[in-house]
């Protein structure tokens, strides 16, 4: 196909030959499929998110903890078919929900995949760098949306993450994911069942940018809206980016800040989340 899937729109002809810019083909590439524990408690629950780690991505973060698979192109090419088999296994195996990790590239597919309706929610987890039209796709296949709202500095965007339209792509598409989803909504086990939750990963050195992130967040959304994820395990990676490990007075001023502004539903985290035995194996277990 000729790609505009992204907001790149590269016009790539995705085949078995050539790749997108986002480094692969149109048939799903998959790194790991099994319950997963690290994510939100509203989330990973007791069970564990069913996991689907998909390969490829349209974004060139420097400092990504998948790198292996979001920009080195890690996994096993699979039909749409065998995806659908995997979505049931992880399900049969007690699963909250499907968490679909960064697989916007691969939308086509997986959409087809998501029929017949999947038996608990299916949780789009992706880098916010999505198109309106993209995500209109997939209204009533996806129920909960969890995107990052990583800058609202295009410069920082650019330098990081090869994306200077990254703050107005973002707002746009966790916008348009709140339209198709409402305010969020918890189940009795206190699991997301609907709606949206923002991710922040608050970078060493850049506090006025998660400072920027938390003053959108406040003036896009009221009380009750979405969910807040305000993270600090950022972890030097080698490839690029800050070269340390956010300061816990770093972390705490993001803290304080987000709680200034009355954005008390949500996620922080202990520093000790910034290991990197937090990122699976990405060894084609389940796939």
């Amino acid at each position: 196909m000729i790609c505009s899937i992204c907001p790149r729109k590269c016009g790539a002809l995705r085949d078995g030959t050539h790749r997108g810019f986002c480094g692969v083909g149109d048939s799903p590439v998959v790194s790991r499929a099994a319950p997963h524990f690290w994510e939100e408690p509203c989330i990973s629950g007791t069970r564990g998110s069913g996991a689907v780690f998909f390969a490829g991505c349209a974004l060139r973060c420097v400092f990504c903890q998948n790198h292996d698979i979001s920009a080195g192109g890690k996994g096993k090419v699979i039909s749409v078919d065998r995806l659908r088999e995997i979505f049931r296994e992880l399900e049969a195996q007690g699963v909250h929900n499907l968490n679909l990790v960064t697989g916007g590239h691969f939308l086509p597919a997986i959409r087809r995949a998501l029929d017949p309706k999947p038996g608990v929610p299916v949780v789009w987890n992706s880098g916010g760098y999505e198109s309106v039209p993209a995500l209109r796709a997939l209204e009533g296949r996806v129920q909960v949306y969890l995107p990052d709202m990583k800058y609202m500095d295009g410069a920082l965007g650019a330098v990081l993450s090869g994306a200077g339209d990254y703050p107005a792509v973002a707002q746009a598409a966790i916008l348009e994911m709140f339209r198709q989803t409402g305010p969020y909504e918890l189940d009795g086990g206190g699991m997301l069942v609907r709606g949206v939750m923002i991710r922040h990963l608050v970078l060493p050195g850049q506090l006025n940018n998660t400072f920027d992130v938390l003053d959108w967040i406040r003036a896009s959304f009221r009380p009750g809206d979405v969910l807040v994820s305000l993270m600090g395990q950022y972890t030097p990676n080698g490839v690029g980016g800050p070269d340390r490990r956010l300061t816990a007075e770093e972390y705490r001023r993001a803290v304080d800040y987000m709680a200034a502004l009355g954005l008390l539903e949500g996620y922080t985290q202990e520093l000790t989340s910034a290991e990197r035995e937090y990122t699976p194996p990405f060894d084609g277990t389940g796939v």
